[in-house]
């Protein structure tokens, strides 16, 4: 078939297959391009959501620079004759491929990484090929999650708590300023977020491999997160995401206590603002990311998700030393991002915004062919008229 992007509400409803595959390889072949010695990195890594965006960064670096084995877990859709699967299915499948290529372990399991069947499969797949594991990584972005208790599904929302929220935002595909209006969470929505969102699910996956003997000495678990700047706060860090991420946070300090008598430790790893599948669809956030990327560019620190796993493992999660940490106890590798010049010239830009004009000083540019390229699409090396194999 011939594959082209079609994209609803900012969400992309393919994915190119050959597409995702070199934009692995790019990832590859800038950390290949690397110099130094990094021995200290994690040898045996699980990723809970590795097959896009930060997940699929933490493989590229702990398996091209430190030679780890990785395991993938994550929730993809398969190929069909009529449809094209997941990007993270494609990238998940190339990068396995490249892996094979440099004698590296490498294996994904797709599934409902929520369930206690998921959880034991993994914890088989460890058991029988690794033995142990050094590092788990919780990267999960859902929609909604079912108990594996109770057998209730929970479903998480975007939406600020006590009042409705009106802000500017951006569309995409015409580069023209909007304005939307998000109602107030409703009475369960907050709870229920947090239950899908929240550091659950997490201390399960913990709790299940530490009871097994799977986790070796001195292992580190880390969470993704995002705190952003008051721009964002009523619909992110306020509403009802903001409460996931604060439960995430306070399990960060459970699982720690958990993962003492084996030496571990566990953090939550506070990241920059980037164009992934999840961010792309959060009202707002499209133009605060179009601005920022304009800023940090122009400043010559811009960083993509690879650079800043990169940077985590390198001068946080494996330095000499206690991990450096943030007050309550988060890593922060978006020290760049929350700049206090870069957040004022950001939000300078904001202010010149106007509904039903375009943009003004954004990246719009760069935040469309990054959106493209994590889909496969966007890079003049394809011929996107060519048909393609939806299963290659």
């Amino acid at each position: 078939m011939i594959i082209k992007q079609r994209i609803l509400r900012n969400v992309s409803l393919n994915a190119h297959p050959k597409g995702c595959a070199l934009y692995v390889k790019k990832q590859i072949e800038w950390l290949e391009g690397l110099s130094g010695v990094f021995s200290n990195f994690p040898k045996r890594v699980v990723v809970l959501g590795g097959s896009s965006g930060y997940g699929l960064a933490t493989r590229l670096v702990s398996s091209i620079l430190g030679g780890a084995s990785t395991i993938n877990v994550s929730f993809e859709r398969e190929p069909s004759e009529k449809r094209t699967a997941s990007a993270g299915w494609y990238s998940s499948h190339a990068f396995e491929e490249e892996a094979a290529k440099r004698g590296l372990y490498a294996k994904s399991i797709f599934g409902d990484a929520f369930s206690d069947e998921v959880k034991e499969a993994t914890a088989e797949l460890i058991a029988n090929e690794l033995g142990q594991i050094d590092l788990l990584v919780y990267s999960l972005a859902s929609p909604l999650r079912i108990d594996p208790i109770t057998g209730e599904t929970y479903r998480s929302v975007l939406k600020p708590i006590g009042v409705d929220y009106k802000a500017l935002s951006l569309d995409p595909s015409t580069g023209v300023i909007g304005e939307v209006v998000i109602e107030r969470a409703l009475a369960g929505e907050e709870e229920a977020t947090v239950k899908v969102m929240g550091g659950e699910d997490w201390e399960l996956w913990i709790d299940t491999l530490l009871a097994k003997g799977l986790l070796a000495p001195s292992f580190k678990s880390v969470a993704y997160s995002y705190i952003g700047p008051a721009l964002t706060y009523p619909i992110y860090r306020e509403g009802t995401i903001g409460r996931a991420k604060e439960h995430l946070e306070a399990s960060s300090h459970t699982i720690s206590e958990k993962l003492k008598p084996i030496g571990g430790e566990a953090y939550v790893s506070i990241n920059k603002a980037l164009v992934t599948r999840a961010s792309a669809v959060i009202p707002v956030v499209p133009l605060y990311i179009a601005l920022l990327y304009q800023v940090m560019k122009e400043r010559g620190v811009h960083e993509g998700t690879t650079e800043q796993i990169f940077r985590l493992f390198l001068e946080r999660l494996y330095t000499s030393g206690e991990v450096p940490t943030d007050s309550k106890g988060r890593i922060r590798v978006d020290e760049r991002e929350m700049d206090k010049e870069i957040q004022q010239e950001v939000e300078h830009l904001w202010g010149l915004q106007r509904v039903g004009e375009s943009l003004i000083g954004g990246d719009l540019v760069g935040f469309n062919l990054e959106f493209a390229q994590i889909n496969g699409f966007g890079f003049d090396e394809i011929n996107y008229e060519e048909e393609v194999d939806p299963f290659s």
